[in-house]
């Protein structure tokens, strides 16, 4: 049985010596696709420094086409580092809803707060790694691209054509520790000249092409370089633990009153919803099971969220009476488009408007 690679940066696998040997030719066959096969994105259209921080912020965890009008809108009200760290969070947050992951964009804003207190942006991937939300990965990306460093940038995606240009089997505990192992190899085949091209063009692949199931290798550019596509098992590598999920139920109660809905706002403090509403839990509203239990099913949801696969019933229940407690609070309908809602909530609020003839556009306006 095979053992999960503990220490990954005495990672050294034996089967990376072919690739290097065609080095130039795989960088020069992979550039020349990437500059004929690009997608059009505004980043790559319009380039500059604030765009790239900016796009890979968002791209954290996020497909590019849910990102598009996310930076369409936010480029509109934040052009510049200036104006990104003049703005308030509370704004921030608004314009970053449905993003989710909503760390990120307090972290982009405190990081254009200490760029604005610079006289000129950090140019080196050590610099832009003492910045708030920036790690090996954004650092490579935006300084490759921006400045021409030479770093790699390895991703879940990057490790997924390195492993299968080699044909590497070796077990990882999961993406970050394989991402750590790969980092040398993929340093190793970083040309010198235009290195944040050769970036782009391994994360094109990844996300065009080198699928995770069902690879289009017949059309990949770099077939000949690819052990595994020749061999026909691309999708097995790489080769990673399998995650062990853990499943969660939640209750969470629908309240009105006098046009009003009841939402739960998280305090400043809190580590991941700091100032975001969402619908309450059953515990949150101090509701005795029995009441919860007679109340009308609304919606079930079903999401994931890292290692939990979540379960959200949403049950019509009568609105407390007396004095609500700590985070509870009434909020009009009509003034829903104010408040900071996290994504999947606003949308539960939209579909059981709708479910009873109206939305909230018709309630807001």
């Amino acid at each position: 049985m095979k053992s999960v690679v503990k220490n990954s940066e005495a990672f050294a696998p034996k089967s990376r010596s072919a690739l290097p040997a065609a080095k130039s030719a795989f960088q020069r066959t992979l550039l020349a696709w990437y500059r004929i096969h690009a997608r059009p994105l505004p980043w790559r259209q319009d380039p500059s420094l604030y765009q790239t921080v900016v796009s890979e912020f968002m791209l954290q965890q996020t497909q590019v086409k849910t990102v598009l009008p996310y930076l369409a809108r936010w480029l509109v009200e934040f052009p510049n580092f200036a104006a990104l760290a003049a703005a308030t969070e509370a704004r921030v947050l608004k314009l970053w809803e449905g993003l989710g992951y909503y760390s990120r964009a307090r972290n982009l804003h405190k990081l254009a707060q200490a760029i604005a207190d610079l006289p000129v942006p950090p140019r080196t991937t050590a610099e832009w790694r003492e910045l708030p939300g920036v790690g090996p990965y954004t650092a490579a990306a935006i300084t490759s691209i921006s400045f021409g460093a030479p770093a790699a940038c390895v991703d879940g995606n990057v490790v997924r054509i390195l492993s299968r240009l080699t044909a590497d089997a070796t077990l990882h505990r999961d993406s970050a520790s394989a991402s750590k192992a790969f980092a040398p190899f993929a340093t190793s085949l970083l040309p010198a000249q235009n290195p944040g091209d050769h970036n782009q063009a391994m994360m094109e692949l990844g996300a065009t092409v080198c699928f995770r199931q069902n690879p289009l290798c017949t059309i990949c550019p770099v077939l000949q370089f690819c052990t595994a596509g020749q061999r026909g098992d691309p999708e097995s590598y790489p080769n990673l633990a399998a995650k062990r999920m853990e499943h969660v139920a939640v209750t969470r109660v629908w309240c009105e009153r006098k046009g009003s809905l009841l939402l739960h706002l998280s305090a400043k403090t809190a580590r991941r919803f700091a100032n975001m509403h969402e619908l309450p839990t059953a515990e949150q509203v101090g509701l005795a099971p029995a009441t919860v239990g007679a109340g009308k099913l609304l919606a079930k949801k079903r999401r994931g969220i890292t290692r939990y696969q979540i379960t959200e019933s949403i049950l019509a229940v009568p609105a407390p009476r007396g004095q609500l407690t700590t985070g509870l609070v009434w909020v009009p309908f009509a003034e829903l488009d104010v408040v900071i809602l996290s994504g999947p909530h606003r949308r539960w609020v939209e579909e059981i408007l709708v479910g009873r003839g109206t939305s909230l556009a018709r309630l807001t306006h």
